[in-house]
């Protein structure tokens, strides 16, 4: 069991690394490493027939690591606390508009394409870092499995193109930069936003935990005003 554990920790570190040379290189945002080396893991897993479980043996303790990660975004957040003090209305509303604005924007598309309740009620906080989302979503009556993706793809098209929105817009403030990604690609925008500077990703993580607790606490009302637009 060790020896399983071992191998596929070692075999998801080794990919990343791999990975974020690439990346470095030729630093075209769809090499990103978190989604490059996801899907070649899939790719392994599916290729070898190795079962989920299987995996998992070695996985757990990855993402066991994910909790510290974030609990370690503090001290950057902590040497940049003059940043925040003095941005501190543009940071919040900026942060709740973008939340917002992706709530609505996410139900609305949802509904153009005849989405069930289900799916509309699992796209709601696809904004949201995802124990939250899921946590969301579950209490509102979507389903958490449905949830996850779409927070997944609402992370890698923010991370991804993120860059290029914020070139066609001219946007060079580090804050702007970082409550951009944190608001629109919460852990996977913050991941990005390290490659911008310790500012942005300190941004970032304020508009992660922003996000998070607003949503929790707008949600309901959003999903009220969904089942008004469906009748």
């Amino acid at each position: 069991m060790f020896v399983i554990a071992a191998g596929i920790v070692l075999l998801n570190v080794a990919i990343y690394l791999v990975m974020s040379s690439i990346y470095k290189r030729f630093h075209i945002p769809v090499l990103l490493p978190a989604l490059t080396a996801t899907f070649a893991v899939v790719v392994l897993l599916l290729y070898f027939e190795i079962p989920y479980d299987t995996y998992m043996i070695g996985g757990q303790w990855i993402n066991k690591l994910l909790g510290p990660a974030v609990v370690s975004l503090a001290y950057p957040l902590y040497k940049q606390r003059h940043v925040l003090r003095h941005n501190l209305p543009a940071i919040l509303g900026g942060t709740i508009i973008g939340l917002l604005v992706g709530m609505f924007s996410g139900i609305l598309l949802a509904l153009a394409f005849g989405f069930s309740k289900l799916y509309v009620l699992s796209i709601l906080p696809k904004s949201i870092t995802t124990p939250v989302a899921i946590q969301i979503s579950s209490n509102l009556g979507g389903e958490s499995s449905l949830t996850s993706v779409f927070v997944m793809i609402a992370g890698f098209t923010g991370a991804i193109g993120g860059p290029y929105i914020m070139r066609l817009f001219r946007i060079k403030s580090s804050v702007g930069i970082g409550i951009g990604l944190g608001t629109a690609s919460h852990a996977l925008g913050t991941a990005k936003a390290l490659e911008y500077g310790e500012e942005s990703v300190s941004m970032s993580s304020v508009a992660m935990t922003v996000c998070a607790i607003v949503g929790s606490c707008v949600g309901p009302f959003v999903a009220w005003i969904m089942y008004s637009l469906i009748g």
